[in-house]
């Protein structure tokens, strides 16, 4: 089957003004024609760096897991390991550096999983779902000044036990695992 993705329907911008720019977020108006001809003159949309997160397992088979505070829901969440892609860098790259920043883990085989928009309707960017396997702790965390991450190595029940009480709160996270754990099953 081929992919139902395309650009059929494409909006034609007619005009576009930057509201704000800032090294994490950049939001834009945009005054748009859809293919009838209608106009639209307030059209919102966020430009974020592509994402990453890992699904990380040691080498006897834990589930490396975050929790940190998130300010917007007022609510510390269960996390994978995650983070922004800089400016010019590979996805792998970001991944293994997002992993040993915020866990102390590294090594291991890797290999990418799936991407997803975050939010098609209004943020241009999309987040990189790694799988690592056999990964050790290497080194201790080295946070940005905004986070506090704990970190927690669960075993598979564990971490299924939070995704079907839906303790995994960030969809990003939650649809990769799903995902993972499904195909697990088929094997």
């Amino acid at each position: 089957m081929e992919t139902t993705i395309n650009e059929e329907g494409k909006w034609r911008i007619i005009e576009s003004e930057y509201l704000f720019r800032r090294p994490w977020l950049t939001a834009r108006r945009d005054k748009v024609q859809l293919p009838d001809g209608r106009i639209h003159p307030e059209y919102y949309v966020l430009e974020y760096p592509d994402w990453v997160n890992v699904i990380a397992t040691t080498t006897g088979g834990q589930f490396v897991m975050e929790r940190q505070y998130r300010h917007a829901l007022g609510k510390t969440c269960y996390e994978m390991p995650c983070g922004v892609v800089e400016a010019g860098e590979e996805l792998l790259v970001a991944a293994k550096r997002e992993l040993m920043e915020e866990t102390g883990f590294g090594g291991g085989e890797w290999r990418h999983f799936m991407s997803l928009s975050p939010n098609p309707s209004a943020n241009t960017n999309m987040c990189h779902t790694f799988i690592a396997t056999g990964v050790e702790r290497i080194s201790d965390q080295h946070l940005d000044a905004t986070e506090d991450i704990s970190v927690h190595l669960l075993s598979r029940d564990e971490l299924f036990g939070l995704l079907q009480r839906g303790d995994i709160l960030q969809a990003l996270m939650a649809a990769p695992l799903w995902r993972y754990f499904y195909q697990a099953e088929k094997q």
